[in-house]
């Protein structure tokens, strides 16, 4: 981009002139140096030979001077010489073998300058030394040819010194073509040295240089003449060109070129001049279709006015039939499970009257099918939550594996019906505590393990949970529910997901169900932010899997146990299912028991037949026997070798329960089984005692009712009559009324220790009944419990603003009804301020039902109330926005699991306000509510800590 922006700074004369000069001036410069150079080196090779033309027919010349030692007669010789070459030599020296001056052309005053600084016997061919502005030119003399003696006396008699160097040469001329040597070996007996004058060389090295500049020089002239000329016929139409069309870019479409432009400019010239006449007629053409365009736009505009009334219109429609349809399913609802709820009710109240087997039979026959109705209408009622975007999803603290266990227990029954292997296995670091929907989390894994245990008929069934991400806000779990059962044929794979669609639609189909249970799944994990897949093959089973994130709780919601006392223990396990024994080697192991682990009765014998051979614990399973006499016998012979023998069963047979299983062993456990389950047994090995009081009541034993006045209030009469005969068994007094008028009377002229008030009722309902009796009545401080038929999550928080301390949905069954009453009865009565203030319900509800948990956090809230109050008031006065965030933001997260609403949700206000950029004096009104709040709670939080703290421990 750069280089683009560089370009266009420089305009179209100035690159063609740099184009057209850099490389002219770049070649002659080239060129110039290379033949100037080329100069220099021949006119130093020139000076050099010509040196040499001089120095070496001397050299032979002077041999016979220093042999005979005549000096007279060299230096004659020299001096012809010089003279000769007056211009080109300086001097010319003669050195004997001892490197002293034999002879001079003529003095010279630096002969150091002449002499050679290494030995003679090195110099054996001429060498040259520059100098500044000479050269120094040495050739050694050498002795190795024979003279004529008269040769030597006529040349002395000739007084033309030249002619005797002419004469000399010429005899050393032909004695060099046919050279006569001497039977000794070569010898230098001196050399000669000449200084030549460089000046002439160097005059005409600069001479050289001074034409190839000036050669370069016309040429740059010549180039320039020419490229002006090109500029001028070029630059300027070009020129021309950008302004004419930087006017038709302004609109001016009649603008032309004129004149005549030479090749190709001419015709661009053309082409400019035709393109400003198509876009002439073009803009003519388009202005008209800009006319007809707005005239038709608003005709368009009008329409469409019409059309957003006609959809406003519609929108209103279809919310009011949106709402109609929520209303619908409210009262729906309603109206299906409150008969519902009197049929399963007094189905489970005949089960326990005396009846003989074909009644139990048709009874247990009704429950079911009740119950599955009301399953079918929980699927429905979810799905239009899901398609209408109404699932509100809960985050809330959990134990993991303990909500999973309670799912699993109910859905186990029809594992153990049909024989199947039932497997929990949850990877050791899966955390326990988290937060999230944990009832969205059962009905997922309810709906997938009871289609595992709804398409096996044998095999097993696995539940397996690992850990595949993890961070400090969330944990992201992958579930896997794998079978053993029919499969599921590839063409039928993908209506799976469809809603009212089966695998297995056609009339013969072996399964029942309305095909919602799966398109809610993955509905579900979806919104919660997860995936789900699967893969199946015809008659070798499926794998369900889902990838589902939850937060990570700020507390310990699952229960701590000291693990550490069980390492090193030693532990007996007989399991002869291969998934199941898998599956406790791999917790027992990661508990470091000792484990001592058999799968086959041989085996199991073989182990306890050695001598002295005892185990802290023996986990044996009721499968691998022969009979019930023979699980009776071998559990007397493992008895023998622990004091803690758990039995880990699944059977369905009571009789053998009973009189087998029990009474030889110290504890019974149904599998599959949660591991904190066990780890509690093993830490806590069971007595006589716990043993009685694990083992479920059967029906028909009498239970101690509570001294109690209760009063149930249903305008159904079936209800009515079902809550009533359901209370009777728990409690002393039970009192109904028909319908809200009568229970306020009832209200204002007694006081109960706890109400049921039904929700829906003609006349007066039980939100207004309940909201009077608050006011009006004895009973402003009775805990009041809804007990309703609706489903939908609206109407819950409806039921909880009104004033209501609980929820009981229908149908009701009585352990569910057991629990409330255990929880509300003798515990603080709260006023009604108290329950926007402090509602423990919800306290208790956020700590996952754990009273010691709730109690723990509630008494941490209080404990930082006056440190919080300090630091706001404090922020408030110096109008530090930063500091009053940090502590509201502290107290928000404080706030979320302690029961305050009210404190709650001012925190989330006033966070959000501080969030965006508001200041803290615009705020003010809201702080100092908060301040007020947290002063009701301190005193309510105290009051009711107070009583809790003894109720808990008078109950434990």
């Amino acid at each position: 981009m750069k280089s683009t922006e560089n370009m266009t700074k420089y305009s179209l004369r100035s690159w063609v002139l740099v184009l057209a000069l850099a490389p002219t001036i770049v070649v002659g410069i080239l060129l110039g140096s290379y033949f100037t150079i080329n100069r220099f080196y021949e006119l130093e090779d020139t000076l050099m030979a010509k040196g040499s033309n001089i120095i070496e027919p001397l050299a032979i010349a002077s041999e016979f001077g220093i042999v005979t030692e005549d000096r007279e007669s060299t230096k004659k010789l020299l001096s012809a010489t010089q003279m000769k070459n007056a211009s080109l030599i300086l001097s010319i020296a003669i050195f004997d073998s001892q490197n002293q001056l034999f002879v001079t052309s003529h003095y010279h005053k630096d002969f150091e300058v002449m002499r050679t600084q290494q030995p003679l016997s090195e110099l054996d061919t001429t060498e040259f030394n520059t100098l500044e502005d000479i050269l120094v030119i040495r050739s050694p003399i050498v002795s190795n040819t024979h003279f004529n003696p008269l040769a030597y006396i006529n040349n002395q008699s000739n007084k033309d010194p030249l002619a005797s160097l002419n004469q000399q040469n010429t005899v050393y001329g032909q004695s060099m073509a046919k050279p006569t040597y001497n039977s000794k070996q070569e010898q230098v007996i001196g050399y000669i040295a000449i200084l030549i004058n460089k000046e002439n060389a160097l005059l005409e090295q600069h001479r050289a240089a001074i034409a190839a500049f000036i050669i370069v020089l016309i040429g740059v002239q010549f180039n320039l003449f020419f490229t002006f000329r090109l500029v001028k016929h070029v630059n300027h139409p070009i020129t021309e060109m950008v302004r004419v069309v930087a006017k038709i870019r302004e609109g001016k479409l009649d603008t032309r070129l004129d004149g005549n432009l030479i090749g190709e400019l001419d015709l661009l010239k053309r082409g400019i001049n035709a393109m400003a006449g198509s876009l002439s007629e073009y803009h003519d053409e388009m202005q008209q279709n800009i006319d007809q365009a707005t005239s038709d736009l608003r005709e368009t505009l009008e329409q469409i006015e019409i059309q957003n009334v006609e959809l406003d219109l519609a929108k209103k429609r279809a919310l009011e039939a949106s709402r109609i349809k929520s209303e619908f399913l409210a009262n729906m609802s309603h109206e299906l499970r409150t008969p519902l709820n009197g049929v399963i009710g007094f189905s489970r109240q005949l089960i326990k009257t005396p009846l003989h087997s074909s009644q139990l039979d048709y009874i247990k026959t009704i429950e079911r099918s009740a119950s599955n109705l009301l399953g079918i209408i929980n699927d429905i009622l979810d799905f239009s939550k899901l398609e209408a975007g109404k699932m509100v999803f809960e985050k809330m603290p959990f134990a993991l594996r303990e909500t999973l266990a309670d799912t699993l227990s109910l859905i186990a029954g029809s594992a153990r019906e049909k024989g199947l292997e039932l497997i929990i296995d949850i990877d050791s670091t899966v955390p326990e505590s988290v937060s999230g929907d944990a009832m969205r989390v059962n009905q997922i894994i309810t709906n997938l393990v009871g289609n595992a245990i709804k398409f096996t008929d044998q095999g097993s069934v696995i539940l397996k949970i690992t850990l595949v991400g993890n961070n400090e806000d969330t944990v992201t779990l992958r579930c896997e529910i794998i079978d053993t059962g029919i499969g599921i044929d590839e063409g039928q794979q993908e209506y799976l997901f469809q809603a009212f669609g089966q695998a297995d639609s056609s009339i013969s189909r072996r399964f029942g169900g309305t095909g919602l249970g799966l398109v809610i799944t993955k509905r579900l994990i979806n919104q919660m932010g997860g995936q789900i897949g699967f893969t199946s093959s015809p008659d070798k089973g499926s794998n369900f899997w889902f990838i589902l994130p939850l937060s990570t709780s700020q507390f310990d919601i699952g229960e701590v146990l000291p693990m550490d006392v069980l390492q090193g223990k030693s532990i007996l396990l007989f399991e002869p299912r291969e998934l199941t024994r898998d599956t406790l080697n791999r917790r027992l192991e990661s508990w470091h028991l000792k484990l001592t682990s058999v799968g086959q009765l041989d085996h199991l014998n073989k182990t306890l037949e050695q001598k002295n051979i005892h185990f802290d614990y023996i986990l044996t399973s009721c499968h691998g026997f022969d009979s019930p006499e023979h699980i009776s016998s071998q559990l007397q012979v493992m008895k023998n070798h622990t004091q803690c023998l758990i039995l880990l069963h699944d059977c369905i047979d009571q009789d053998i329960i009973s009189h087998h299983l029990k009474p030889n062993s110290d504890l019974l456990l149904n599998v599959p089984i949660n591991d904190m389950e066990l780890a509690r047994h093993l830490i806590y090995p069971p007595t006589p005692k716990a043993l009685q009081q694990l083992l479920p009541i059967a029906p028909g034993t009498n239970i101690e009712r509570l001294n109690v006045s209760v009063l149930a209030v249903d305008d159904n009469i079936a209800n009515l009559k079902l809550i009533d005969t359901l209370l009777q068994e728990l409690v002393v007094n039970v009192t109904t009324a028909k319908n809200g008028q009568e229970a306020i009377k009832l209200a204002r002229s007694k006081s109960f220790e706890l109400i049921f008030m039904d929700i829906q009722m003609p006349g007066m309902d039980g939100i207004t009944a309940t909201k009077r009796i608050r006011h009006e009545s004895m009973n402003r401080h009775t805990p009041i419990i809804a007990v309703t038929a609706h489903a939908i999550a609206e109407e819950r928080e409806n039921i909880l603003a009104a004033g209501m301390d609980a929820f009981l949905p229908k149908p009701i069954d009585e352990s569910s009804l057991r629990k409330v009453i255990n929880r509300w009865i003798a515990k603080p009565k709260f006023t009604h301020f108290e329950l926007h203030t402090l509602n423990w319900e919800l306290c208790l509800s956020q700590a996952s039902q754990k009273p010691g948990l709730a109690l723990e956090m509630l008494q941490m809230l209080v404990d930082s109330i006056p440190s919080t109050i300090a630091t706001i008031e404090l922020a408030l006065q110096q109008q530090d926005q930063a500091q009053m965030l940090q502590a509201v933001h502290k107290l928000h997260g404080a706030s979320c699991y302690c029961g305050v609403p009210t404190t709650q949700k001012l925190c989330q206000e006033i966070e959000s306000a501080l969030k965006h950029k508001t200041s803290t004096s615009e705020l003010e009104p809201e702080i100092l509510e908060l301040l007020d709040e947290l002063t009701k709670v301190e005193s309510a939080a105290t009051q009711v800590l107070e009583q809790l703290s003894m109720d808990i421990t008078h109950d434990s």
